[in-house]
């Protein structure tokens, strides 16, 4: 502890005194302005709301000596320059309404905060005024003046928080620095498909270069959000997500979550916006997870941009300093509305995979290393193998389909044996036929094809109409028999086993409050809890599936989940835990043959099953590879 008494004393009373301007929004620069990434943000913002439809950034240093963001917006007039440096100076709102905000800014804390730790320059020009120049330098404003430009704002920031070196301390190296801002523009970009963004690093001076760019898009509201979110997240993300809209009591949701098998080892690629406002919200989140937590394992994780519309009435976002978190008015509405949009969704995908199971697959199959010399190894007869050599001898061996004794062959050479001996492929006389028996005709135009044969008794090969498909036996019918397994349980319910003697278990009053608001749900599952008086719950009934159970311990993991994510799932991903061994258990073993019927018949039960495609671990079934993929290995594209 401190020697010193942090109470006021009555001998050393302090005086209450006002703070001037100068301190006040350097205090305020702490709670907005955190790096040169904040600053990013705020100065981006300004801009879409001033209705910019392109828009450049331009740092240095990671943005600790220069962040320059320049747009084509509506500009400010001569007049507004000073009133814009002024504290709670704004044109996005009247004060009236706090909770009906259309704009990402509304504070107007921003430019004087930035301004009282850093040189900011302001240059800007609205239609039918002239351009004009206003410049702060740690809090002290210069007049405005003339300036020449032809359209939009100039705003340029230098020296970030040269007037508290303090904070310069506590900055990260330039290449994190520049990192924080690229997301914070990709974050942007994708929440504003129709405007064009270009950041720029010009560190060392001159043109520099272009490190993130995104042009504007137009047309369809989902045709131009995959077009963006192909461009920030990548083609392999636009390819393997699944398109979103849903909407429920005033509230939509829409945009793209990829498939189960295209998952992330940590939630990076989890991109969250509220009326078009990048949040990290920690509700929101736990409800992206909830959707995905039967089809991925705990060390694997969702990707997906949502976007949630309502009303701005329905959500406060004036709860957080850099309005980075948002508390809706009904949470349980926004939180049901994303798990049961995803899981319909992933439920209309089907058997459906994703693309880059095939690129790892073909991926594995690299041409061989180039030699030392840099050119690939010729391949040539010059070290045949055994069995090249066997098939060869062979191949020159006397016939001996004729009957009779052994004949000792004639000398012949090559082109003596040319005739009986051509590589070339004939027709054979009588229909053949490469299907296994149980093959339905047409069978190859179906998703998953039609079973070709059966390799190391684990793994189906099936043919398709431009290509082929690899099917892992085992994961494949293991999936199928887990779905049947929750279907059967979400009919018949959970069988509970009541307990001979009530188990008591003592929690804080909030807990014992908070568990009981959701017993209904837990009785569904067959955990059943009454209040025993004061802060204590009895637990009178289990799961029966699971056996004998530590219900303490059970209690206060369920509050513990309810606690971070604001609903618990425990008891029902222990239920299907269960399921999920058993299904393991009695599902195709892998060492086990297939008749051409089985394995058809598994074909088909995958295309009519939702998430067939992936393992109750979220790991792919099957592997489909395409025609050209194939020649390309061969070289023959």
């Amino acid at each position: 502890m401190s020697s010193q008494d942090p109470n006021i004393g009555d001998t050393h009373r302090p005086t209450i005194r006002q703070l001037d301007d100068s301190a006040i929004n350097r205090i305020a620069a702490g709670e907005v302005v955190e790096r040169p990434a904040s600053a990013v943000k705020e100065l981006v913002e300004n801009a879409i709301d001033a209705g910019a439809h392109r828009i450049t950034i331009e740092i240095s240093d990671g943005g600790k000596t220069l962040i320059r963001v320049t747009d084509d917006g509506c500009g400010m007039t001569p007049e507004d320059l000073p009133l814009a440096l002024s504290r709670h100076a704004t044109s996005k709102i009247d004060g009236s309404d706090l909770l009906n905000i259309h704009t990402f800014g509304f504070r107007g804390e921003a430019l004087p905060s930035l301004g009282a730790v850093g040189r900011l320059t302001i240059t800007s020009r609205a239609a039918d005024h002239e351009a004009a120049q206003i410049k702060v330098s740690g809090g002290k404003m210069e007049p405005v003046r003339p300036a020449a430009l032809r359209a939009g704002t100039i705003v340029e920031l230098s020296d970030l928080f040269y007037a508290t070196p303090a904070r310069l301390k506590f900055m990260r190296t330039d290449r994190a620095e520049s990192q924080a801002i690229s997301d914070v523009i990709k974050r942007l970009a994708m929440a504003e498909p129709a405007v064009g963004f270009t950041l720029r690093d010009v560190s060392g001076g001159g043109e520099g270069r272009v490190t993130f760019r995104a042009d504007p898009l137009t047309g369809d509201l989902f045709d131009a959000l995959h077009g963006r979110l192909a461009s920030v997240l990548g083609r392999e993300f636009a390819e393997n997500a699944l398109k979103i809209d849903a909407t429920r009591e005033g509230i939509r949701l829409f945009g793209y979550a990829a498939l189960p098998t295209y998952s992330r080892g940590a939630a990076v690629a989890q991109f969250l916006f509220v009326n078009s406002r990048p949040v990290k919200d920690k509700m929101l989140t736990g409800a992206l997870r909830g959707a995905y937590f039967d089809f991925l394992s705990r060390d694997r994780h969702p990707a997906a941009a949502l976007f949630i519309d309502c009303d701005p009435t329905l959500v406060d976002v004036n709860v957080h300093p850099a309005k980075s978190e948002v508390r809706f008015r009904d949470p349980g509405l926004a939180r049901g509305l994303i798990v049961s949009a995803l899981r319909h969704a992933l439920a209309e995908a089907g058997h459906r995979a994703s693309t880059t199971v095939a690129g790892a697959t073909l991926g594995a199959m690299r041409p061989e290393v180039p030699t030392a010399s840099g050119a690939a190894r010729i391949y040539q007869m010059d070290r045949p193998s055994l069995g090249a050599r066997n098939m060869s001898y062979a191949a020159q061996a006397p016939d001996q389909s004729q009957a009779g004794a052994f004949h000792a062959p004639p000398a012949t050479g090559f082109a003596e044996l040319q005739g009986a001996y051509s590589g070339r492929v004939t027709e054979a006389p009588g229909p053949l036929s490469d299907a296994p028996e149980g093959t339905a005709p047409g069978a190859e135009a179906l998703p998953l094809g039609a079973a070709r044969g059966q390799v190391h008794e684990n793994y189906i090969i099936a043919q398709t109409a431009d290509g082929m498909v690899i099917v892992d036996q085992h994961a494949a019918h293991e999936r199928l028999v887990y779905e049947k397994l929750k279907q059967q349980m979400a009919e018949n319910g959970v069988a509970a086993q009541a307990l001979l003697i009530p188990e008591i278990v003592e929690l804080g009053s909030n807990d014992c409050a908070r568990l009981l608001s959701v017993a209904d749900d837990l009785h569904r599952f067959g955990l059943g809890l009454e209040a025993f008086g004061g802060s204590a719950v009895a637990v009178r009934e289990t799961p029966a599936i699971l056996g004998e159970v530590n219900a303490e311990a059970m209690v206060k993991d369920i509050l513990d989940e309810l606690d971070d994510q604001g609903e618990s799932q425990l008891v029902q991903a222990r239920l299907e835990a269960i399921l999920s061994r058993v299904a393991c258990h009695g599902s195709i073993r892998s060492g086990r043959r297939m008749r051409g019927e089985e394995m058809n018949a598994l074909l088909r039960e995958m295309e009519a099953t939702p998430h067939s495609g992936q393992c109750n671990h979220g790991r792919p079934t099957y592997v489909e590879l395409k025609l050209a993929d194939i020649e390309r290995l061969f070289g023959r594209s």
